[in-house]
């Protein structure tokens, strides 16, 4: 399992009701963000870069200078603005 995952998914979770989302695991380098049966969101582990994909589009974020809680924050903000906290 990817320690950096462990760690975003560790920091998202008590955020996570506020938004209507569950967390769905997708292996062991990868998870998606789920409400009800739609996937909202999916973040992956790709070696040295983590990979964002939201509403069709895909986002590749350098591990080395993106560390977990920052990664967290921008979902969070991407959520609030987007997701509209329904």
């Amino acid at each position: 399992m990817s320690e950096y995952i462990e760690q975003v998914k560790e920091l998202l979770r008590p955020k996570l009701g506020e938004y209507g989302l569950k967390i769905l695991p997708r292996g062991r380098s990868s998870f998606s963000l789920v409400r009800g049966s739609e996937i909202v969101m999916t973040v992956r582990d790709a070696q040295e870069q983590v990979e964002v994909s939201y509403k069709g589009k895909k986002y590749n974020y350098d591990k080395w200078y993106t560390k977990p809680q920052h990664l967290v924050e921008m979902i969070i903000n991407v959520l609030e603005v987007q997701e509209k906290k329904q």
